[in-house]
């Protein structure tokens, strides 16, 4: 997509009359920050939290994620708080990597969870996301693995939980959850009275499934989501901004709204290299083509 392309596809989403009506549509929807490069790999890219909350404020989303270690390393300089005022801009929840399929360091994982989910809920948030560990998937034995993954978000789930926090399991390409085989034989074992589906919809699609079909199995429990869209390009490792992939978007949210119109929603985009669009256009995309679903954004 170029610029006069860009430029095409947000006037339509801005200047079109919404789909569906407004009142229909109560999801609040949030922002990850992972488009600006923010990730826990020291000063350098934990600054990279302010460009991206002034973009996601300045669009009107109506909360954040990142990862805890990025809030910590701003907690540690004691400026965390003046940059959450400054931007008016809510935490609603973080990012927990995780070690599932060793269980000589489930201690280990669980005191790290714990040592996350106090900085989260020190700022405002409501929700863990618990990942997996990446790994190697070549040679994988996931059901060498199954009982220990299991075993280890019940433990990480009822820590978060402890601490008044929400906790779901993200599955994650690359990581020890990636399949639909694997998302469901993990959900269908966790004790989901501790640990809720916090599905990345993207994801999902890109590892072989439907993600509106994984969505609407396990849906009574799905309670947070990155909505991400994907189509297998060359830009942001195959993902794209909402409405221009595979993933049907429009139902996975209609599906959301008549379930549990209080999830938290994510939007969410990776990073690129030589991106055709900057992060806050690839925002701009995705809000436009939720603007025409009928969901309305801080002013």
């Amino acid at each position: 997509m170029n610029r006069r392309q860009f430029s095409k596809t947000l006037a339509i989403g801005l200047g079109s009359t919404a789909l569906y009506a407004a009142d229909s549509r109560k999801l609040k929807i949030g922002y990850t920050c992972i488009t600006w490069g923010t990730f826990p790999r020291g000063d350098e890219a934990a600054a990279t939290l302010e460009p991206a909350l002034r973009d996601i404020a300045s669009l009107g989303f109506n909360g954040f994620e990142t990862f805890p270690e990025v809030l910590d390393n701003w907690d540690k300089k004691g400026a965390l708080t003046q940059l959450l005022e400054r931007h008016k801009l809510p935490l609603t929840s973080a990012y927990c990597r995780t070690n599932l399929i060793e269980p000589a360091k489930r201690k280990e994982t669980v005191d790290a969870v714990i040592g996350m989910g106090k900085v989260i809920k020190k700022y405002g948030g409501k929700f863990g996301v618990l990942a997996p560990n990446g790994m190697q998937r070549e040679g994988y034995d996931f059901k060498a693995h199954k009982a220990s993954i299991i075993a280890g978000l019940n433990d990480c789930a009822m820590a978060l939980n402890d601490l008044g926090l929400g906790a779901g399991l993200h599955q994650h390409t690359g990581t020890a959850i990636e399949t639909r085989d694997e998302t469901y034989a993990v959900m269908e074992g966790v004790n989901t009275k501790h640990c809720k589906f916090a599905p990345d919809v993207g994801q999902l699609q890109k590892g072989g499934a439907d993600a509106a079909q994984c969505v609407k199995d396990f849906l009574s429990i799905t309670v947070h989501m990155h909505l991400k869209d994907w189509k297998g390009w060359d830009h942001y490792v195959g993902y794209c901004p909402l409405g221009q992939g595979k993933v049907d978007i429009k139902r996975i949210l209609d599906m959301v709204e008549k379930s549990n119109s209080s999830a938290n929603i994510m939007v969410e985009l990776d990073p690129s290299a030589n991106a055709p669009m900057t992060p806050l256009e690839t925002a701009q995309t995705s809000k436009a083509y939720l603007q025409n679903l009928g969901y309305k954004f801080k002013q």
